[in-house]
């Protein structure tokens, strides 16, 4: 019996370490040709030289397993690089089929101390880089399907976070740029939808060297004979669902967002309105608003705001 991504070919990036690992190794499992992305900084928040190593030790391992593998060491987050990155894939693999966009670090500050280069930075790796790729890899999927005057196949997974539904109040620059993911996301569903692509967003929960700290010591397996359980945060509880996403059977999903961790996928409602007011003349004053929204939002519990905090509260049952 063929593999579900047997014969499709697949680009994960950030992929020499944490969940875009377990991404590449799921794809590559489940039949993929991969290439394996990551620029190969130490520092989770960008610091230090860039290094061939993780990138290459994943892509080692694929083909050891028996799969098919190519690393590339490139910076997403640089537009010529990006398209060097695309380029690859159709190369070695005569076209790309799956994009997992996975690659960020992470720079921790509240909003009043949080200086310019902090924010310029997650924003550029986070969602310049889910950009780029998304960009190029476009481009090839609407250039394939106007040459064959039909739908091509083409998957779209982008990694978003909790931090953005929650609302982190440490994070302005991450949850910022996660948001724009979302709306990235949204956006390219619709425009690529007749193209045969899908694109859908994920928020991963998991214990990786950017969540380290974050994690430690958080629903560890407890030392009661259980220590060959997977951690309930282990990057392998969400690849999974990225796999499921790149394959065939996930066509109908699109422009979806859904929560991901410790044996559990939430599906993430769209906003909806809970509450319209009219004015009854030609347009609002302030005192018809001060009499419509004040006392709307009077019983309103204390600390409530458009964050949906409750996504934190979610676990496997």
């Amino acid at each position: 019996m063929s593999l579900p991504l047997e014969g499709r070919s697949a680009i994960v990036t950030g992929a020499g370490r944490g969940l875009g690992r377990a991404e590449a190794l799921e794809l590559a499992r489940l039949g993929a040709a991969v290439v394996v992305n990551d620029f190969g900084q130490p520092g989770r928040d960008g610091s230090g030289a860039a290094s061939t190593g993780p990138a290459e030790e994943v892509a080692a391992g694929i083909r050891a397993a028996g799969g098919r593998a190519v690393a590339h060491t490139g910076d997403v987050a640089d537009h010529q690089q990006a398209r060097e990155l695309v380029e690859l894939a159709v190369t070695e693999f005569g076209q790309l089929d799956i994009l997992v966009n996975n690659a960020g670090i992470l720079r921790d500050r509240m909003v009043f101390s949080m200086s310019e280069d902090e924010w310029d930075s997650v924003i550029r790796v986070h969602l310049k880089g889910h950009f780029n790729t998304t960009h190029f890899a476009a481009a090839h999927w609407r250039a394939r399907s106007k040459s064959a005057d039909a739908p091509v196949y083409g998957r779209i997974v982008n990694t978003s976070s909790e931090a953005f539904l929650a609302g982190s109040a440490g994070q302005p620059n991450y949850a910022a740029a996660k948001g724009g993911i979302v709306g990235l996301t949204t956006s390219t569903a619709l425009a690529l939808a007749k193209y045969g692509v899908t694109a859908n967003v994920i928020c991963p929960r998991a214990r990786t060297r950017m969540t380290a700290d974050v994690f430690a010591g958080f629903q560890e397996p407890a030392g009661d004979g259980s220590e060959d359980r997977l951690d309930p945060l282990a990057p392998e509880h969400v690849a999974p669902l990225v796999g499921y996403l790149a394959s065939p059977a996930a066509a109908q999903v699109n422009g979806q967002l859904l929560v991901v961790h410790g044996g559990m996928v939430a599906v993430v409602e769209r906003p909806r309105v809970a509450a319209k007011f009219d004015t009854k003349q030609d347009a609002f004053t302030y005192d018809e608003l001060d009499a419509l929204l004040t006392p709307h939002y009077a019983d309103r519990p204390a600390g409530e705001t458009f964050a949906a905090a409750e996504v934190l509260g979610l676990k496997h049952e």
